[in-house]
């Protein structure tokens, strides 16, 4: 099978170099040259492209049988870029030929607030995931994935509160690991869904204080020098859908596993 990777960060190289161990073939796309280099060294076919501006259509694939979007639509952005970078996008997938196509967007788009959001929750139509997700989902054989807090490898919740104060500690972690990402992924390309938009986060939400505590027994890092808790909505982001569908068992059910 052939893959073309846009925007190829974190979870997007694990991706690719999983793919590429199974024997198939990864395009990436990437807006330094040192990542394209380490693409390359990788052996993904890289591709230096930035979509806020031209784009050579011909640099990529006609053909291919999955795309992987993590096109980043930041709130920093003005609304205008995004809108602008992913017509972009768009214009280029338009030209290409593939089976299915995932857009990674994040629970960031519910808001930080009390109750259980599911796939149903209207959404702020002025922010920026939600324009980048309309605009994928206008595009043919499109999914969008709603990641939650990413975890795995060298990201280590823990190592983030190191000697410092956790001011989050009595929120609720909606998070996932990036090895059930990258299976999520995979399934999603080969296996029919019924819906178009999907949560992705683990069926447990413990709080966030118990994560560092347990993350740093784990790992080995130090304790947060305290706990104070400067915001506590009881935000629960649902992954239910993409678990009936699919029939998915977490390899990481908990992030205190993490």
């Amino acid at each position: 099978m052939v893959f073309l990777i846009l925007g190829c960060g974190w979870v997007g190289t694990f991706f690719g170099q999983k793919m590429l161990n199974e024997g198939h073939q990864v395009y990436a796309t990437t807006t330094r040259e040192n990542k394209w280099h380490d693409l390359t060294y990788a052996g993904m076919h890289a591709i230096q492209a930035d979509f806020d501006g031209e784009i050579c259509k011909a640099d990529f694939p006609p053909s291919v049988d999955y795309v992987l979007n993590s096109i980043p639509a930041t709130q920093r952005l003005e609304g205008a870029v995004v809108r602008a970078r992913f017509q972009t996008v768009q214009d280029l997938l338009s030209s290409v030929s593939y089976k299915k196509h995932i857009f990674l967007s994040s629970v960031g788009i519910y808001p930080d607030e009390d109750g259980i959001f599911t796939e149903e929750f209207p959404i702020d139509r002025n922010q920026n995931l939600y324009l980048a997700e309309t605009s994928m989902l206008q595009l043919g054989q499109t999914l969008v994935y709603r990641l939650g807090g990413l975890f795995g490898g060298d990201r280590i919740f823990a190592k983030y509160f190191e000697g410092r104060v956790c001011t989050t500690g009595e929120q609720r972690a909606n998070f996932i690991h990036r090895n059930d990402v990258a299976a999520l992924i995979q399934l999603g390309f080969l296996r029919p869904l019924a819906s178009s938009v999907y949560n992705l986060v683990t069926p447990e939400h413990p709080l966030k204080a118990d994560v560092v505590l347990a993350s740093a027994a784990r790992h080995g890092f130090s304790l947060p020098s305290g706990f104070n808790s400067q915001s506590n909505f009881q935000k629960v982001v649902s992954g239910e859908r993409i678990v009936r569908e699919l029939g998915y068992t977490f390899l990481y059910k908990s992030p205190l596993h993490f």
